[in-house]
């Protein structure tokens, strides 16, 4: 017997696609009929793309205008060129708990920006358009945590006495509330990826906007402590306490160019990513289909340029080229901490009458002058 001839794996191919654009153009036919049903409309959208017959109404479009190539390209390209140098400097300096928060923030955005490039040729695909809105939102809160990181060693190094929280409570509190904040957009993003009905995209889209209102939240006290912790710094400063109170440790690193404008840098990389997360807020509270959320102008202007800002400064004034060594003693938090914290802290909320007289022996006698402020 002869050998039996093998498949024409060709003809099968043809024959599957064949199939496949029967299926296609019947429910697009049928939806089409049935414009209620969302069901319908929903299987649908998969056959769509540019050009295809029967034509799909723009109104099926899973983003109502097709992206930018050139811009949301510039914008990949950058932070593509910014991770590259976070990883540079990260295995260069040793900062791995700072280059994990970047790398898949930056990560994100390059996937989310990729989304968007792949949107430009098919508008229909809810699987471009997830990509872009799920790595897009979460890929910040990554990068806010590597902020928190940071803000822990500054409050270490200008004197811990002068905080209302412990050095490391800023990370444990605040990377914390970005990994709630993360779950929250992550499931909206997964209720809206499997929802069949306009309904239930509008359920994930109101998920994901909870998610970021509590990333907001958790910035917004974040900001106020380390405002008031500079205030408290700046005070003991004009009264001439704060040299006496804060670790010989740090000294060169405090009185640094480089460390003055590290906060700089920090200051203006959260405002940025504070202004995108509340353009996020109002973009998502209409619904995918909202009117901020498919406006091009307003989400080129309000997402890239403040992250790529934000990363930017985070880059250009990295956190381990101003730290150094001193990026490992001063995430112990503890390390270096005032000779006398107590004493410091009382003078900063309490007038002399409180003081004990145990608490008037350690040696700050300075404070027989009054209170600082």
């Amino acid at each position: 017997m002869g050998q039996p001839n093998p498949p024409n794996y060709h003809n099968v191919t043809e024959q599957f696609q064949k199939e496949r654009n029967i299926t296609g153009t019947a429910l697009i036919n049928y939806a089409l009929q049935n414009p209620n049903n969302d069901t319908a409309v929903g299987m649908a959208k998969k056959y769509c793309s540019l050009g295809c017959t029967p034509a799909c109404p723009e109104s099926w479009r899973a983003i109502f205008y097709r992206p930018s190539v050139g811009g949301n390209s510039v914008y990949m390209d950058i932070f593509l060129l910014i991770l590259i140098a976070q990883i540079f400097f990260g295995v260069r300096h040793r900062t791995w708990t700072f280059l994990g928060g970047m790398v898949p923030g930056l990560l994100g955005e390059i996937i989310g920006y990729l989304g968007r490039i792949l949107l430009w040729h098919n508008p229909y695909s809810m699987n471009f358009f997830l990509t872009y809105l799920i790595c897009l939102t979460i890929a910040p809160a990554f990068l806010t945590a590597s902020i928190y990181l940071c803000l822990s060693r500054l409050v270490t190094v200008c004197g811990p006495q002068y905080s209302r929280l412990a050095p490391r409570s800023y990370t444990y509190i605040f990377i914390g509330c970005d990994l709630f904040a993360l779950v929250l957009q992550g499931a909206g993003g997964g209720i809206a990826s499997t929802a069949r009905t306009h309904a239930g995209s509008v359920s994930g889209a109101h998920v994901m906007v909870a998610g970021l209102a509590w990333q907001v939240v958790s910035m917004t006290l974040f900001m106020a402590l380390w405002a008031d912790f500079a205030i408290r710094v700046h005070k003991a400063r004009v009264q001439g306490y704060l040299k006496n109170s804060q670790s010989d440790d740090f000294a060169v690193l405090r009185d640094s160019k480089k460390f003055r404008l590290l906060q700089v840098a920090i200051a203006l990389a959260t405002v940025m990513i504070y202004i995108r997360s509340i353009y996020r807020i109002a973009e998502l509270q209409g619904g995918f289909s909202g009117k901020i959320a498919n406006n091009q102008a307003s989400f080129m202007i309000f997402e890239g340029p403040m992250i790529i800002i934000a990363v930017t400064a985070l880059t250009v004034f990295h956190p381990g080229g101003v730290f150094g060594n001193l990026w490992k003693t001063s995430g112990h938090g503890n390390r270096g901490a005032a000779k006398y914290p107590k004493s410091v802290a009382i003078m900063l909320d309490g007038d002399n009458e409180e003081l004990t007289q145990r608490e008037r022996k350690n040696g700050f006698q300075v404070r027989e002058r009054g209170p600082p402020f």
